[in-house]
């Protein structure tokens, strides 16, 4: 049985950019928000969620991961933008 699987990307205050994949957004979202995964995300204090897409399969989600991973910054940016253009941190509405 495939397990879906979410593409994100994350942000510092100062618009530092992480994308990952994960099957379970808001438990992998609150790691790196309590900074229990050492190294980027940790070290430039990323913790606000500005992107993501749903897959139904975590290989459909890798895919994209890696995609969004070769873009230029700019890309990645007008990315977030389209669809969170005040870069508001999304995980805010889980609450």
């Amino acid at each position: 049985m495939n397990k879906g699987g979410y593409t994100y990307i994350m942000s510092s205050r100062t618009k530092i950019l992480y994308t990952g994949v994960t099957s379970d957004l808001y438990g992998r979202v609150q790691q790196h928000k309590e900074k229990l995964i050492p190294g980027f995300t940790a070290k430039y204090n990323i913790k606000y969620l500005v992107y993501f897409e749903q897959f139904e399969s975590i290989e459909d989600a890798i895919i994209r991961e890696k995609q969004i991973k070769g873009w230029r910054r700019e890309k990645k940016i007008a990315l977030i933008t389209t669809t969170n253009p005040r870069w508001r941190d999304l995980s805010l509405d889980w609450d």
